[in-house]
């Protein structure tokens, strides 16, 4: 064989030898894809559903049921209330499906707060293992402020829940007026015209050579705000 011969010889074995290893690593990695893949399956839906019907579903995908924690709820006793992961997740084979249990209605006594203050509601409601849900008001002028006015659920009625939504008394809308422009004016001028709209004033006196004696040189708030009738207006006056 010449050396030409071998040569080509070498070069051809050489090429088998790396088609051969090359399919062989192809093979490799189709074979652990696929093991990889066979191993795995998707969180089936269990929310609603019976323990023991969630428990078998979860093993014919090969899943574990771990129960997290019980609640009471509208759902029938034992049955899956939450789960995690959710619905629909890819899982390895042998993972733990997490689920919340339903412990059933709760049937709670709702006392009467219609006509206590929100305050003597909140107490009220603390001492039967309740609480104020959401708080909504409205202007009544014959009814005090945070005064009950209406309640959901009734009093007395079973409740699965332990809020209680309650409707209370704004009492009567302030009255409300725009600030006058005061600064400029003499104080008795001033005065006389928060006398005039029923406003407090708190009157400073200041030095101020280069204002006339007895002028208004500032006020809180400024003039043009809308104020409510409770506000105290400040006034500083040059002395």
């Amino acid at each position: 064989m010449t050396l030409r011969e071998r040569l080509e010889w070498v070069t051809r074995m050489s090429l088998l030898v790396f088609i051969l290893a090359a399919a062989a690593f192809l093979s490799a990695i189709t074979a652990m894809r696929i093991a990889i893949h066979g191993r795995e399956t998707t969180m089936p839906n269990l929310v609603g559903k019976n323990v023991a019907e969630a428990n078998g579903l979860l093993i014919s995908h090969g899943l574990v049921l771990r129960v997290a924690d019980h609640i009471y709820s509208e759902f029938p006793i034992n049955a899956v209330v939450r789960q995690s992961p959710p619905p629909g997740m890819l899982m390895k084979v042998s993972q733990q499906a997490h689920v919340v249990l339903s412990l059933g209605q709760r049937q709670l006594q709702i006392p009467l707060l219609e006509g206590n203050s929100l305050r003597a509601s909140r107490i009220q409601l603390l001492r039967s293992s309740l609480q104020v849900g959401e708080v909504s008001a409205i202007t009544l002028p014959d009814d005090p402020a945070d005064t009950v006015i209406q309640q959901t659920p009734r009093p007395g009625a079973g409740a699965s829940s332990p809020r209680v939504d309650v409707l209370v008394s704004a009492g009567q809308r302030e009255t409300a007026y725009v600030m006058p422009h005061l600064v400029g004016l003499n104080e008795v001028d001033a005065q006389h015209r928060l006398d005039v709209a029923g406003l407090r004033r708190k009157v400073n006196y200041v030095s101020a050579a280069q204002w006339p004696h007895g002028a208004v040189i500032d006020q809180a708030p400024l003039a043009g705000q809308r104020i409510p009738s409770s506000t105290t207006i400040e006034l500083t006056v040059a002395n």
